[in-house]
C-alpha cells in the first residue's frame, strides 16, 4: 500500500483504482445492471435470526430454484453457502462447484461469484472445529499460536472454495457490558493489532482475504448497547481505535475492511468518506475491497435516517466508499439502478467499486480461465487432528488463574481428593464452551435436530477422563444459566456437603439477539453473573466444602466477592470460551497437568457503575480522593498466576533514543519454583510530561518465555519510539521529546514494591518532535536467550501429571 491521492476534489468525480487490463476489458464490455450485479451479495436459503433485524431485512427472498433469475445479470459474492444451515460440506461443494461452472456457462460474462463467509472461532460451518473465542486470544498472548490457527482455518476454506472470511474482529473493548466483547481480543489496542495481524497474515497465507471489522469505533457504543451511538472524539478514534487496523492493514496486508454499524457524533460510518475514503484509502493507500456489514446501507435509511429510501442509502454508501453490499442487493441492485437512470446519481461511482470487486476475484483467481475446472473434494475432515491441536494448544494458554489458596492443583500426592462434585450450569453443556460466532450457538440454534457435528466433551465428561480413576466425580446442575430457579439447589448443596472438593462451573451461555446472555445484541445492564449462579456458588460455599469457581464466559464478570470476599472460593479460574478442547484444557489444568499461563486481556470489573474503564486511563481516570466511587479492578489488565515461581530483575534500558527510533530494553527471568512454566512477560512504559494527558501504564511489548525449574533467561525487547506516540493538540500524530519511564511488571498494576515488578527506568526521548508516517515500524521485537538447564530439572515437563509447587504464584 502506499499514500495518495483517491479523488478528483475540484469535480467530484472519483477517481478510478489502477487495475489489469483484463480487469479493464471486462468492466468495459459491462452493462449497467452487470455492473450492480457485481457490487451485491446474494443470500441463499437463509432461515434463523443470525444477523440484525435479518426478519425485518429478508423480504422478498427467492429460493434456490430461482437462481437462474437471481443471476442472469452474474452474481458479486454468495453469502454463506456453509454457514446459514448445516449442510454436508462435501455435498454442499460439489453443488458451489457446479453452481460455479453454471455462471461460468450461462451468464454473458461468465464471471464465477466469490463466497465469503464467518470465520471468527473458526470456519462458521457444520462440522468444523471450533476454537477458542478470540478474547481467549487475547488471553494467550500468543501471536505465534493464532497465526497457526489462522492458518488452518483458511486451509479449510480454500478447499471448500471459499475466498473470503469476515474476520479478526479489531474492535478495542471499552465497555464489558457490550455483548460483542467476547468477539474482541483485548481492551489494549497494541495486543489487539499484533494478534489481529497475525491472524490476518495466517488467514491469508491460505489464499482466504481477512476482512477487518467494524471500521472504526463499533465497542465505543454508549453504555455498552449495541447499535448505540459513539461519542468518542477524534483523538480517542485516533489513538485507540485506529491503531489496530492501520498494524493489520501494512504489517498483515489485509484484502478486505467492513464498515461499522455505529454513527460516531451523528454521522453514521457506513456513510462517512471521511473514514472510508480520505483515511482508509488516501492516507493508508488501501486499495483491497470496502463491504458493507450486514444490511448496513439500508440502515442507513431505516436506523440512522439519513436517506430517505433505498436508493439514496446506496448513492450515500457508494459515494462513501462502501464497494460491496452484503449480504444482498436491498439498495444497490433495482433502486440505485433507478437513481442512475433517472440521472439522479453519477455511474462513476459504481464503476468505481465495480473495478475493485473485478480486481478482488482476478486476484483470488477467480477470473482465470480455468478457475472450478478441477473436481470439488470427495473427503473433507473439517476438525483433522491439526486442528484439535493447536485448538488445544490455544486453550491451555488462555485459561487465567485469578487466585488460589494452595488446593489446586488437584493431584498433589498428599492432598489429592477422593470425592469431588461437579456443579454448575456449565458443567455439563458443550455449548457453554463456544463463542457467539460458533457454528453451533450462532447457527446450529435454530435447528435443535441436528447434532455438533464434532467431537466437543463437556467439562463434566473431560475431568473425569482426566482424573480416571483417581476420584469418585458425582455431578449435579445447580441452576441454569439464566433464570430465578432455585430448585437444584438443595441436590447441589448435598453434593458439595458429602465431596472433598467442589467444583462450581459457571458463566455464560453465547447467543444473539436476546437468545443467551452475552454475544451480539445480549448487551448487560449488570455486570454480575446471570441469573442466580452467584447464589449458586454461595451456597456451596456455605457447605464448608473447599471450592474451586471455573468463570466460563464470554465477558468479564464483577467477581470481587469470589476473589477477596470474606468468605470465598479456594481458587477461582478465567477462560473465555475455549472451544471444542476447552474442557480437557481446563481439566488438565485443575490437575496439574497443564500449568496454567494465561493472562488477563481485559481488566477485571469492580461493578458496572464503574465502566466504561481501561488500563490505559490518565491520572484523573483512576481512583482519588474527590469521587466516592473507585473503578480500580480487582485484577488488572495482564494479570495471572501460574504453579511456579518467576522472579524479574536486572532491567536494562537505553539511556537515551531519539524521537523516531527504537530503544533496547533488557531484563532477567527465572523460573525460582519447580515446575515448567510459560511466563509472559510485559514491558510497560508512561510519559512523565506530555502535552496532552497521557496514560498511568501502556504496554509497550510482550514476550511468552518457557522456563524449566531453575532455568533463566534474558529477554531483549527492541521497541520502537511510535509506541508512545499520540495525537497532539493539533490532531498530528507524534512522539515527542521528553523523559518516559520503562518498567516490567506482572500486570498493569504491578509494581517493585510489591516484589512484581523490575524499578522504573528513565529514558531520554530526544531530538525534535517526530511525526508519523505509515512507514514508520508499529510492533516491537523481542529475542530470547535461555540459560542451559541442569540435568535433574530437564527431566521435569510442563506435561506432569504430578508435582510440586507454590501454590498461587508467579
Amino acid at each position: 500500500m502506499k499514500e495518495r491521492s483517491v479523488s478528483d476534489s475540484t469535480a467530484g468525480v472519483p477517481a478510478m483504482p489502477a487495475v489489469s487490463e483484463r480487469v479493464r476489458a471486462l468492466h468495459a464490455q459491462m452493462t449497467l445492471d452487470e455492473k450492480l450485479a457485481q457490487i451485491v451479495g446474494y443470500w441463499l436459503d437463509q432461515n434463523g435470526v443470525v444477523a440484525p433485524m435479518q426478519s425485518e431485512m429478508a423480504a422478498g427472498q427467492k429460493d434456490a430454484g430461482q437462481l437462474v433469475d437471481v443471476t442472469r445479470h452474474g452474481l458479486g459474492q454468495y453469502t454463506r453457502v456453509y454457514g446459514t444451515r448445516p449442510v454436508d460440506p462435501a455435498e454442499r461443494a460439489a453443488w458451489l462447484w457446479e453452481e460455479q461452472r453454471r455462471l461460468k456457462r450461462e451468464t454473458r460474462l461468465g464471471i464465477p461469484a466469490l463466497v465469503h463467509e464467518e470465520c471468527l472461532t473458526g470456519l462458521a460451518a457444520w462440522k468444523a472445529a471450533t476454537f477458542p473465542t478470540p478474547l481467549a486470544w487475547g488471553a494467550s498472548f500468543d501471536p505465534e499460536l493464532v497465526h497457526e490457527m489462522a492458518a488452518s482455518i483458511g486451509d479449510s476454506m480454500r478447499e471448500l472454495g471459499i475466498h473470503q472470511g469476515l474476520a479478526p474482529v479489531l474492535d478495542v473493548i471499552r465497555d464489558p457490558r457490550w455483548g460483542r466483547v467476547d468477539e474482541c481480543i483485548a481492551e489494549d489496542p497494541y495486543v489487539v493489532g499484533v494478534l489481529g495481524t497475525s491472524y490476518v497474515a495466517g488467514l491469508q497465507s491460505a489464499g482466504v482475504h481477512a476482512t477487518l471489522k467494524h471500521f472504526v469505533g463499533y465497542s465505543g457504543s454508549r453504555a455498552g448497547r449495541n447499535h448505540a451511538p459513539v461519542s468518542a472524539g477524534p483523538r480517542e478514534i485516533a489513538d485507540v481505535f485506529l491503531p489496530p487496523f492501520e498494524m493489520a492493514l501494512f504489517d498483515g496486508g489485509a484484502r478486505s475492511v467492513m464498515n461499522s454499524y455505529a454513527e460516531i457524533d451523528g454521522v453514521p460510518l457506513g456513510s462517512s468518506a471521511e473514514y472510508l475514503t480520505d483515511l482508509l484509502r488516501g492516507r493508508w493507500g488501501f486499495d483491497g475491497v470496502v463491504v458493507a456489514d450486514y444490511f448496513a446501507v439500508a440502515f442507513l435509511e431505516v436506523m440512522h435516517a439519513i436517506a430517505g429510501g433505498r436508493g439514496e442509502a446506496a448513492a450515500a454508501a457508494l459515494v462513501a466508499g462502501i464497494d460491496v453490499e452484503l449480504p444482498t442487493g436491498d439498495a444497490y441492485l433495482a433502486p440505485l439502478a433507478e437513481r442512475i437512470r433517472a440521472g439522479e446519481f453519477d455511474e462513476a461511482f459504481v464503476d468505481r467499486a465495480v473495478l475493485r470487486a473485478l480486481a478482488q476475484k482476478e486476484e483470488l483467481g477467480l477470473l482465470d480461465p480455468d478457475a472450478f475446472e478441477d473436481e470439488p473434494p470427495s473427503e473433507i475432515d473439517l476438525d483433522s487432528p491439526r486442528h484439535r491441536d493447536i485448538a488445544r494448544r490455544l486453550a491451555e494458554e488462555s485459561i487465567v488463574l485469578l487466585s488460589n489458596d494452595g488446593i489446586l492443583p488437584l493431584a498433589e500426592p498428599d492432598s489429592a481428593p477422593s470425592r469431588i462434585a461437579v456443579i454448575g450450569p456449565n458443567a455439563h453443556r458443550a455449548e457453554a464452551l463456544m463463542g457467539c460466532y460458533s457454528f453451533a450457538n450462532h447457527v446450529l440454534a435454530h435447528h435443535p435436530g441436528f447434532e455438533i457435528g464434532f467431537e466437543i466433551p463437556t467439562f463434566l465428561e473431560a475431568f473425569e477422563a482426566e482424573v480416571g480413576g483417581n476420584a469418585d466425580v458425582v455431578h449435579a446442575r445447580g441452576a441454569e444459566v439464566e433464570g430465578e430457579d432455585r430448585s437444584g439447589f438443595d441436590e447441589a448443596v448435598a453434593s458439595a456437603a458429602g465431596a472433598d472438593v467442589a467444583i462450581v462451573v459457571v458463566g455464560d451461555q453465547a447467543g444473539l439477539f436476546g437468545r443467551g446472555t452475552v454475544g451480539e445484541g445480549n448487551d448487560s445492564e449488570t455486570l454480575e453473573l446471570p441469573g442466580v449462579q452467584r447464589e449458586l456458588v454461595e451456597a456451596v460455599l456455605a457447605t464448608g466444602t473447599p471450592v474451586v469457581m471455573i468463570a466460563l464466559t464470554g465477558r468479564p464478570y464483577a467477581i470481587g466477592w469470589a476473589l477477596d470476599g470474606e468468605r470465598r472460593p479456594a481458587a477461582v479460574l478465567q477462560t473465555f470460551f475455549p472451544g471444542e478442547e476447552g474442557a480437557a484444557a481446563l481439566s488438565g489444568v485443575l490437575s496439574g497437568r497443564v500449568n496454567p499461563s494465561g493472562r488477563l486481556p481485559v481488566s477485571l470489573p469492580r461493578a458496572a457503575g464503574a465502566q466504561p474503564y481501561t488500563y490505559l486511563h490518565p491520572r484523573l481516570g483512576g481512583a482519588s480522593d474527590v469521587t466516592a466511587t473507585d473503578p480500580t479492578p480487582v485484577r488488572p489488565f495482564g494479570f495471572g498466576l501460574s504453579y511456579s515461581q518467576v522472579a524479574y530483575g536486572g532491567l536494562v534500558v537505553d539511556a537515551e533514543v531519539t524521537a523516531g527510533g527504537s530503544f533496547a530494553a533488557a531484563v532477567e527471568v527465572a523460573n525460582t519454583g519447580t515446575r515448567t512454566v510459560d511466563e509472559v512477560v510485559q514491558l510497560y512504559g508512561r510519559d512523565v510530561v506530555a502535552s496532552v494527558t497521557r496514560p498511568v501504564a501502556q504496554l509497550l511489548a510482550f514476550q511468552r518465555v518457557r522456563l524449566a525449574p531453575g532455568q533463566s533467561a534474558t529477554v531483549r525487547f527492541s521497541v520502537p519510539t511510535q509506541r508512545f506516540a499520540f495525537s497532539d493538540r493539533s490532531m498530528t500524530r507524534v512522539v515527542e521529546p521528553g523523559d518516559v519511564e520503562v518498567w516490567v511488571g506482572a500486570d498493569a498494576a504491578a509494581t517493585e514494591a510489591a516484589g512484581n515488578a523490575t524499578a522504573r527506568s528513565t529514558l531520554a526521548v530526544t531530538g525534535a518532535v517526530h511525526v508519523l508516517t505509515t512507514a514508520g515500524p508499529r510492533q516491537a521485537t523481542a529475542e530470547v536467550e535461555a540459560s542451559a538447564v541442569a540435568s535433574d530439572a530437564a527431566s521435569e515437563s510442563a506435561g506432569a501429571e504430578v508435582y510440586s509447587g507454590g501454590a498461587g504464584v508467579r
